[in-house]
């Protein structure tokens, strides 16, 4: 495993050279990618998981139908579980940026969620913002959904090995030692198995293409499953 990091430092290295898009580079982030709002809503019956992150949930360099969101209510509803899943992914968020829109995409949805899948702070990490900063940002988005009585998930994200020893030991126990916390449930790294295999990747070697979308759904999925049954 630690070959696969190697070389996803390497990747990485590449990321940050041209990660420009921060909120700071792009004044009222006019630049940001949001991904639009599904073509159908949810019906009697669905399951409504909010799929809460950036440009990896968002659906960055594909089709809005080859998506995270949209392949994993297919993926939910192949298993025999009515969902809808709502695309609430914005392509350069940090988890501060987030954190900002929580409430108004809670407020906006036709009622509340049973699942919020939260996929946030890859963006910290490439730009070497303080972990500490966060954890925080992080804890707070659990804490209001805890204060709504709404059930979370994590999708993790690792330091590359580039940022160093020190970055790693502050970053990495931040999705595990969160999810203990909030009895979230984990998957514990979004882009583990596809990172490193660039038949999975779109050519900028950041984001997954279609294929590495599919195989981190097969993987996400019954997470996900389980965490709306429990």
């Amino acid at each position: 495993m630690y070959g696969s990091f190697r070389l996803y430092g390497a990747l990485l290295l590449i990321v940050q050279l041209v990660a420009g898009c921060s909120e700071a580079e792009t004044p009222g982030n006019e630049n940001k990618a949001v991904a639009p709002a599904a073509a159908k809503g949810p019906e009697a019956g669905d399951k409504i998981v909010l799929a809460f992150g950036d440009s990896l949930y968002a659906g960055y360099g594909v089709q809005q139908n080859e998506s995270f969101p949209f392949e994993l209510e297919r993926a939910l509803e192949a298993r025999g579980i009515p969902a809808y899943v709502h695309n609430a992914g914005v392509s350069g968020d940090t988890s501060s940026a987030g954190l900002q829109r929580l409430t108004f995409t809670l407020d906006g949805l036709p009622r509340k969620p049973d699942l919020v899948v939260v996929g946030l702070g890859g963006n910290d990490m490439l730009r070497g913002l303080d972990p500490a900063a966060t954890r925080k940002n992080l804890d707070a988005i659990l804490s209001t959904l805890k204060e709504r009585d709404i059930d979370v998930m994590l999708t993790g994200m690792v330091a590359a090995p580039n940022m160093g020893q020190a970055y790693a030991e502050s970053f990495n126990p931040i999705y595990p030692e969160l999810a203990r916390e909030y009895d979230a449930a984990l998957y514990p790294f979004f882009l583990d198995g596809v990172i490193t295999d660039r038949n999975l990747m779109l050519p900028d070697r950041i984001h997954p293409n279609p294929a590495g979308i599919d195989k981190i759904v097969e993987k996400v999925a019954p997470v996900v499953a389980k965490a709306l049954e429990d």
